[in-house]
């Protein structure tokens, strides 16, 4: 179902009312089409199915290029806590162990953006980024790790503007103790050698 820009408009101008502004004022008149324009972007995920990224993925069954591990460290996202609609923004990383099935890397960015452009939470992101690339690759095993920032922390409440989450999901032989652990440390070395380039 697509947006409805009129009713998040009409919503809008209820809103900046209801906490006592005037939404006719030369600053705020046009903010209601902007908020409906931002809305319909934050939210394309929505009715978007991440499976479809995965459907062109390759049959490697007979090749040996692709290795024992796919991790495509820092991919950039941002997503809307459901509890607030307030926003959260960070990096993930994705890693899966191939079994007769490999895809462009991008794609697995645009699994990502899918699911992250709906009302969300981090936990529950991490955990359906997870089942997409289990269901769409059949790997023999799945990690993923989201690193966020969220709007909900930094700026209300406990106002912690340098706090960040982390979560993980994990399935099949990368959700073994060891195997996990070796993934983690090269996401490590990943932010190592950021801050390490920083320095030089």
């Amino acid at each position: 179902m697509p947006i409805d820009s009129g009713r998040i408009e009409a919503a809008v101008v209820e809103l900046l009312r209801a906490i006592g502004e005037d939404p006719a004022r030369p600053g705020l008149a046009r903010t209601p089409q902007r908020i409906a324009a931002s809305y319909a972007e934050l939210f394309a995920g929505i009715d978007e199915d991440p499976l479809a990224h995965l459907a062109a993925s390759t049959d490697f069954a007979d090749e040996h290029s692709a290795g024992e591990l796919v991790l495509v460290r820092d991919i950039a996202f941002r997503s809307t806590c459901e509890h607030h609609l307030l926003p959260f923004t960070g990096v993930a990383h994705l890693a899966y162990v191939p079994n007769e099935r490999i895809v462009g890397l991008g794609k697995l960015a645009r699994v990502v953006e899918t699911l992250s452009s709906r009302p969300q939470l981090q936990e529950r992101l991490g955990e359906q980024i997870a089942d997409t690339l289990e269901e769409g690759l059949a790997p023999r095993g799945v990690l993923v790790v989201l690193d966020a920032q969220h709007g909900c922390v930094t700026a209300r409440g406990t106002r912690q503007a340098s706090s960040t989450t982390v979560t993980v999901a994990s399935r099949g032989t990368l959700a073994e103790p060891a195997n996990r652990a070796g993934v983690l440390a090269l996401i490590g070395r990943g932010a190592d050698a950021a801050e390490a380039s920083e320095v030089l």
